[in-house]
């Protein structure tokens, strides 16, 4: 087993690392790029098409190191191409939320429908163990579609969402591969080596970006990951079983969850639709206190294992409790950050960084951050 997630690995990182440079070149030729614009941190056309080799790598290992006789590999690939159309077409030609919705929900109805793929226990959250079907099929649809947008909305600063995606995949592949979970392995696995060699290209100055094909593909295999997770680790009766797994599942997706899970309902306190862009999200904070890309990214990172290290060793606390220290302690270092960044900012520059219809270029305002830096 263990040389085939080796195998799975290597192959995924090969074929993404020769895929990027010739997307680039295509993608300049026919002039595919991210245009700058006033929410963009950008500021010259970037192509889009990253997430085109990050499929190709892991899909082909995938289905090169899977045993053709999987049942779950089947529905498992028919949802992530729904997705990769989604993405792509999004990518070259933009899609409403509306129609990305419902695309999600194919590949969720694929998923759930065809391949089993269901959340039956809660784990003793808030009492709850046992949970009926009209119950978990449209928790599972909604848990399903909501991570594959947390990761989609977190992608907005070089490196973020493939440092992030590398993290919850190994941790979930390496329990996976303890668990004796072969395909789960290998899926999580796959799509680190593919992140890995994406990376190469995409950490700041980024060459190029992965698209909304990228961080769907991302959100969408940590979404089994995370499901098959909760009913695995969960289980007494399997080779690994972990105390307060949904909790544990909550605090390796900690930062995409959390912040968007805290911008929804901000949008939705303030009467806007939940898919209405802003810069509220934890990295445009970071940025406003004069982040760079990469530090940004990297402290993201380390926070990220940093719940999970606490998680592990605070999962005999149970389910719910540990669900609250983790938001407890999100919410704090997310006030922290807050507090941090309107100190910094003058009552002006806050206003003009907070209100969508009159944001000057991010350009102009990283300029005018530095003038308040000086003086």
């Amino acid at each position: 087993m263990m040389y085939t997630i080796l195998f799975s690995v290597a192959l995924s990182f090969l074929v993404t690392i020769l895929a990027i440079p010739t997307i680039i070149q295509v993608a300049r030729e026919k002039k595919l790029f991210d245009e700058p614009d006033e929410r963009k941190i950008h500021t010259i056309g970037i192509p889009t098409l990253g997430g085109l080799g990050v499929f190709a790598g892991f899909i082909l290992s995938l289905l090169l190191m899977t045993s053709n006789s999987n049942r779950e590999l089947q529905y498992f690939v028919a949802a992530t191409i729904t997705i990769f159309f989604l993405g792509i077409k999004d990518d070259i030609l933009t899609i409403s939320p509306a129609k990305k919705l419902i695309g999600q929900f194919i590949a969720a109805f694929i998923l759930i429908h065809f391949g089993g793929l269901q959340i039956t226990n809660l784990n003793g959250f808030m009492g709850v163990f046992e949970i009926p079907l009209f119950i978990s099929i449209p928790f599972t649809f909604t848990t399903i579609v909501f991570i594959i947008n947390s990761f989609n909305l977190i992608d907005g600063v070089d490196g973020l969402v493939g440092s992030i995606g590398i993290v919850t995949s190994l941790f979930f592949g390496g329990y996976f591969l303890l668990a004796g979970q072969t395909f789960y392995s290998i899926l999580g696995f796959a799509l680190a080596g593919s992140l890995l060699a994406f990376l190469i290209f995409n950490f700041s100055p980024a060459k190029i970006f992965m698209g909304d094909t990228g961080s769907l593909l991302i959100g969408i295999v940590n979404s089994v990951m995370a499901i098959k997770f909760i009913t695995v680790a969960g289980n007494k009766s399997s080779a690994l079983p972990l105390a307060s797994a949904p909790a544990l599942a909550m605090a390796i997706l900690i930062i995409p969850i959390f912040d968007t899970l805290r911008v929804f309902i901000m949008r939705i306190l303030n009467k806007r639709s939940p898919f209405s862009p802003d810069r509220t999200h934890i990295h445009h904070f970071l940025l406003d206190l004069g982040y760079s890309h990469s530090r940004v990214t990297i402290t993201c990172v380390l926070t990220n294992i940093g719940f999970i290290t606490i998680s592990f060793f605070l999962q005999i606390v149970g389910t719910t409790l540990l669900i609250s220290i983790l938001m407890t302690v999100a919410l704090s270092l997310m006030i922290l950050v807050k507090y941090k960044r309107k100190r910094l900012l003058t009552p002006t520059t806050e206003k003009l960084l907070n209100n969508e219809s009159s944001r000057p270029s991010y350009s102009s305002l990283l300029l005018a951050l530095k003038i308040v830096e000086i003086n």
